[in-house]
């Protein structure tokens, strides 16, 4: 995680660490393999390490999961009908609504590469429904940082996100990833 251009901006020790265990600086090499620990240890970090333990240890076809799941796809339903946005800009929520039901049809077939991009690419939208223009630009993480610590390396984990899609290959550890931010989602 790199430090911020802004005077006196500092990310909590705990919470770099957390960020640099599961985002290696030098990216994912022989030496640096993504691990289930440091997705453990960033979703405490989160304020979901409980139920991010507790759902990572469910069966994938458990009626439990799919409980939480319709409850997880509930709340950012929610989050997009709050949202209030210009009515120019309404095909976006639209658009975002559509591609929510994509990204639990990958989930639902266990394509983890898919749904990892697709779930990026929701949060990348979602991220300008609550915070419009601000979330374009190169500070938007230091933003929301600034409203509040875990937010912010939420919004930070979502920017970092598609580099699983793109670099692990172990599909229990895709899941894990996304369950970071479906959990984090979920209790928002």
């Amino acid at each position: 995680m790199s430090r911020s251009s802004s005077p006196g901006f500092v990310i909590p020790v705990d919470y770099r660490k957390a960020a640099e265990h599961l985002f290696p600086k030098d990216g994912f090499s022989r030496v640096h393999k993504p691990d289930f620990k440091s997705a453990i240890e960033y979703a405490k970090v989160l304020g979901v390490g409980t139920e991010y333990q507790r759902v990572l240890a469910l069966n994938k076809k458990s009626e439990e999961l799919q409980k939480f799941l319709h409850h997880f796809k509930s709340n950012l339903d929610l989050l997009i009908q709050k949202t209030w946005v210009e009515k120019s800009e309404e095909r976006r929520k639209d658009s975002l609504h559509s591609d929510t039901l994509s990204f639990m049809g990958k989930l639902e077939q266990e394509d983890y590469h898919g749904a990892i991009n697709d779930f990026s690419a929701i949060l990348k939208e979602l991220s300008y429904l609550l915070f419009g223009n601000q979330s374009e630009k190169d500070d938007f993480t230091e933003y929301t940082f600034r409203i509040d610590a875990q937010m912010g390396l939420f919004w930070w984990y979502g920017s970092r996100l598609k580099e699983f899609g793109d670099n692990a290959s172990d599909v229990k550890f895709l899941w894990a990833i996304l369950l970071l931010g479906i959990c984090y989602l979920t209790n928002f």
